[in-house]
């Protein structure tokens, strides 16, 4: 059968599969050269401690303390521009107010709002709540993609576009740059979302953001046919995007914003970049691995509280014998926490109480019982040098499925919180930094001599 020259693009012929082998034999190096030559594999050495590569008033993540004059493991904690991300969540619920816009200005600008200045940031990402003429038909309409991720960071390098000053970097064309996206954030992701479904044979709506309404509410509002959500759901996906605003300066899509930045580039693609790297199963995209992986488990295990059972399938999977078989028990572990991720602490609360009014209890002892299980086991099946702890994205994914939010949004709604964080960081090089970020490599191939082409 002759194939269409469009079929003919995505088919991996036996040429390519040949120059593939070819590729892999050539770009292998042995992993104890690393060792010999001392180089930080993934910037971290073994106990996890990153190679500091630059600083940051941003925030600040903690896994150990000096005890008796040596560094040991502690619980972990997250602070913001100083404050204990536990002490801002406790302030904001106290207040009975939403904290994604309360938040979002500590981290952009350094202090924590006063009513009237928290009032008037509101107005300033209301007003912004807009997108170019046209904008949701021409570029979010056409060719809509399946995955959210790309749709988004297609839309976002086509606003440059549409910037009159898409290039200059001064501070006050970046902040207005950056509150823009902040605020157009939710409706490039929605929207997106629902032209993929129009696509595919279902109903389209779109629905404008309404003024009075949080970030949470709106997303919620506009992602919903009925524009109905209880406020509990809206104060939990709060919670979401509060706890995903920052997370230092050395997690992969912020390092990606400063690296990027570095270059001098403009603020469009900076933001394109960061969403590539967050887009990531090793980075933002872990959510939706921990919530496939506990899919595929509640099929294979028959009953959700025998232990041995679920043991069993925990062990299957670091034997690369189980779901996508690589090996991984998602959700467990951090680069940075070996004792506890602060931000689960907090998230495991709230997932409780709403697995008992949603009727997920039974799902949420399931997830409880691998959180305590996973740690012993892989200990048990491989060579860790320091903790393993349930991080975050062990429970968000729970917690987006509780509230109906699609899979294909559990990404996008981390990047909706952390394009807050980049924004501060993208601020933050530019004002103090001046030199492109550039490390070094090792060369380790010999150099040769140039054969002719009829010698070889």
């Amino acid at each position: 059968m002759v194939k269409t020259v469009q079929e003919a693009l995505f088919d991996i012929t036996p040429e390519i599969k040949k120059l593939a082998a070819l590729s892999e034999k050539n770009n292998q190096i042995e992993k104890d050269l690393y060792t010999k030559y001392e180089v930080k594999r993934g910037l971290r050495d073994l106990n996890g401690k990153g190679v500091l590569a630059g600083l940051t008033n941003i925030s600040d993540v903690c896994a150990k303390e000096i005890v008796d004059g040596k560094e040991v493991p502690c619980p972990g904690r997250l602070y913001y521009r100083g404050y204990n991300i536990k002490d801002l969540v406790n302030g904001f619920l106290a207040a009975d107010h939403y904290g994604f816009e309360e938040i979002s200005y500590l981290l952009l600008f350094g202090d924590l709002p006063t009513e009237k200045e928290l009032s008037d940031f509101h107005d300033l990402l209301v007003e912004r709540r807009l997108l170019p003429p046209n904008f949701v038909r021409d570029v979010i309409m056409k060719a809509s993609s399946p995955d959210m991720m790309n749709s988004i960071s297609r839309s976002i390098l086509q606003l440059y576009s549409y910037d009159s000053k898409a290039d200059d970097t001064s501070t006050e064309n970046v902040l207005r740059q950056c509150l823009n996206l902040i605020s157009q954030f939710p409706m490039l992701m929605v929207y997106g979302y629902h032209a993929y479904n129009y696509k595919m044979g279902e109903d389209l709506f779109i629905y404008a953001p309404k003024p009075e309404l949080s970030t949470a509410e709106n997303i919620l509002m506009m992602l919903r046919e009925d524009r109905k959500y209880t406020k509990l759901e809206a104060r939990i996906l709060d919670m979401a995007l509060v706890l995903h605003m920052d997370h230092g300066g050395g997690n992969n899509s912020t390092f990606t914003t400063h690296v990027v930045t570095s270059s001098g580039t403009d603020t469009y693609s900076t933001m394109a970049a960061a969403m590539a790297s967050l887009k990531g199963p090793k980075h933002g995209g872990a959510n939706v691995k921990v919530v496939q992986m506990f899919d595929d488990m509640k099929k294979v295990v028959k009953d959700w509280t025998d232990k041995e059972e679920v043991a069993a399938y925990l062990t299957r999977l670091l034997d690369k014998d189980a779901f996508d078989k690589k090996g991984l028990i998602y959700g467990m572990g951090h680069a940075v926490y070996s004792v506890s991720d602060p931000r689960a602490e907090i998230f495991k609360d709230f997932v409780k109480r709403l697995a008992k009014e949603k009727g997920y209890e039974k799902e949420y002892n399931l997830y409880e019982m691998v959180e305590h299980m996973a740690p012993l086991i892989i200990g048990e099946k491989r060579k860790i040098y320091k903790g393993v702890n349930a991080n975050v994205d062990f429970y968000s994914g729970l917690v987006y499925s509780m509230l109906d939010l699609p899979p294909a949004l559990y990404t996008p709604i981390f990047a909706a919180a952390r394009i807050v964080g980049w924004s501060a960081h993208r601020l933050e090089e530019l004002k103090n930094v001046d030199k492109i970020i550039r490390p070094a490599y090792k060369p380790l191939a010999p150099y040769k001599e140039y054969v002719k082409l009829e010698d070889r």
